[in-house]
């Protein structure tokens, strides 16, 4: 009888599988050693550090050494804290010691796990957990502004408990201070002085979207002295994109939001010797009433004032607002008469203050005063630009501008 090709190769196969037998046991998976479930590798690895008992030193290496029994060897360690960060280390080519080769995070939580091989190729694992004793001292940051919605000029803030001068050191502050911006976002810290640094973006924020920053500090050594602690994340709102600019030469005042003009205001800004700050102000607050006395920004004698004012919106520290000034609605849109507020009239003020939140940009612009500082009279940052700003940085300095590794390692897009 003929048989069909097809018919050939059913029966060849049927006679394959008979003549493997007994012996497709042999070939099965039970006898692959990487198929094995990794065997208590506990007698094989030493670790420096022993399990359980008191805490340990950080600035003490990890180092874990394959006893050689058997022809064992260690494959791969993985030592991760309680805040998900890898411990980097470093395998020897024989596979016989492992060691870090960063300092372990104080006062933190270790697991660690070590897989290894034998001589025969098949897996084994030995885990271990131990804790860091915490440092006795240790740098703390507090970011600010409050959690809340503000306008795309709101800088962030971040407040050290220790002053960092050393470069090195503020270069591992910046390192664990994460940023999650919106995507192709571009931002650098700025340190203001050693104690205060601002993150700002290189144009401002986009309007709608949010803001994320948290510190990755906690047990980190910043220095001899010091090692970082827990802190509070924060995350901010950002609103529409609210741009207002004060012209001192025609006196009025322009509100744009999202790109379009909305209002255009008659304004009265400071007279000659009280001139208002030329230069991008972000705004501070909002106060519905405020008593202003000229004393209490030293001016006196004839230009004294005591003066009860409604609807005022902050932009400095010394004093700066945007309110209603009734008593100057003559001079308003047609000349200067302040000591150095924007003033305009109560309706107007109204609409401002209900429309203005804190975050958003004021910018005055053609005034005979002086500039507006950077730090220290409220946020005047955005009056530095790109190359000024990312120099204030202990790792964008002197760099190209652009996204680097290293800016990777601390902003991060959200996704």
């Amino acid at each position: 009888m003929k048989h069909s090709p097809r018919l050939r190769t059913v029966l060849s196969c049927s006679v394959l599988v008979a003549s493997l037998g007994a012996g497709a046991t042999a070939c099965g998976p039970g006898d692959n050693p990487l198929s094995a479930r990794p065997y208590d590798a506990g007698d094989q690895v030493v670790f420096n550090q022993p399990p359980g008992g008191r805490p340990v030193d950080p600035e003490k290496p990890l180092e874990i050494t394959a006893k050689g029994t058997g022809g064992s060897r260690i494959t791969d360690v993985s030592a991760v804290d309680a805040q998900g960060r890898r411990l980097a280390g470093e395998l020897s080519a024989k596979g016989d010691r492992w060691h870090s080769t960063a300092p372990m995070a104080a006062g933190v939580h270790y697991t660690v796990l070590v897989n290894t091989e034998d001589e025969r190729g098949a897996p084994g694992q030995r885990r271990l957990t131990f804790e860091t004793t915490p440092a006795q001292k240790v740098l703390k940051v507090e970011f600010g502004p409050d959690e809340g919605k503000y306008g795309v000029g709101q800088p962030l803030t971040a407040v050290l408990n220790e002053p960092i001068a050393d470069k090195a050191a503020r270069a591992i502050v910046e390192r664990g201070l994460v940023v999650s911006t919106p995507p192709g976002v571009e931002g650098a810290w700025h340190w203001v002085d050693d104690k205060n640094l601002h993150f700002r973006p290189k144009d401002y924020w986009p309007a709608h979207s949010t803001v994320y920053v948290r510190s990755n500090l906690e047990g980190i050594k910043i220095n001899d002295e010091l090692h970082g602690a827990a802190s509070t994340p924060l995350t901010l709102e950002i609103g529409d994109r609210v741009e207002v600019t004060t012209d001192a030469s025609s006196h009025y005042l322009t509100f744009e939001r999202n790109g379009e003009v909305i209002n255009t205001i008659p304004v009265t800004t400071g007279k000659p010797g009280f001139s208002t700050r030329n230069g991008v102000k972000v705004v501070l607050g909002k106060q519905y009433f405020v008593q202003m006395r000229g004393d209490t920004v030293g001016i006196g004698g004839s230009e004294y004032y005591n003066l009860p004012v409604y609807y005022a919106t902050r932009v400095t520290w010394s004093g700066e607002y945007v309110h209603a000034a009734p008593w100057s609605v003559s001079s308003q849109g047609s000349e200067n008469v302040s000591h150095g507020c924007t003033g305009m009239s109560t309706g107007n003020a109204a609409w401002f203050y209900e429309n203005i939140t804190e975050g958003d940009i004021v910018r005055v612009i053609n005034s005979i005063g002086d500039d507006m500082e950077p730090f220290g009279n409220g946020f005047g940052d955005w009056n530095l630009d790109w190359k000024e700003w990312r120099d204030g940085s202990a790792l964008l300095k002197g760099t190209q501008e652009g996204r680097s590794p290293i800016d990777q390692a601390r902003l991060r897009p959200q996704v």
